[in-house]
């Protein structure tokens, strides 16, 4: 299992573009194969920094969402959304692998 995390710096004035743009993500990773668990936004804290989790049963099958999604017309919408938005100011992505008990 790999889950990647992305820690998204976010424009503070597009909170609402980007929340559109992170509903979009969850269901398009869903669809695609994987788990998505969530976006997280500010509250406390930073005003400017979000997070999302998900998750895919190997890193093969997290290439072949990403191969997937290169084509998929929702996500490429998804995409050209934020662009034009420019509610993301830059992210990384971390792969992580789960320790549960």
């Amino acid at each position: 299992m790999i889950t990647v995390h992305l820690r998204y710096e976010i424009d503070p004035a597009k909170l609402a573009e980007f929340t559109d743009y992170g509903q979009r993500w969850i269901r398009l990773v869903d669809k695609l194969g994987g788990t998505h668990h969530g976006y997280f936004m500010p509250s406390e804290g930073d005003s400017d920094e979000a997070f999302a989790l998900f998750t895919f049963p190997s890193f093969a099958e997290y290439e072949k969402y990403r191969a997937a999604a290169a084509v998929d017309p929702e996500c490429v919408e998804a995409v050209r959304f934020a662009n034009e938005t420019q509610c993301i100011r830059r992210y990384e992505r971390r792969f992580l692998s789960p320790v549960f008990e």
